[in-house]
């Protein structure tokens, strides 16, 4: 199941650089995660300083 991005985000874009399959883009007041790209590998958790994306 692909990750998503919460409403916690503070758009900072640490995510962005970390996620292998570029499957993060920049969305309205947030970023966002295409789920039909993401392979689930959570590395856009692992950095993320507010935890914001998570296992959708």
């Amino acid at each position: 199941m692909a990750y998503k991005i919460s409403d916690d985000c503070i758009m900072c874009g640490a995510c962005v650089d970390e996620c292998p399959v570029s499957a993060i883009s920049e969305g309205d007041g947030k970023y966002v995660i295409d789920a039909d790209t993401c392979i689930d590998c959570g590395s856009c958790a692992d950095v993320c300083p507010v935890g914001a994306p998570s296992e959708g």
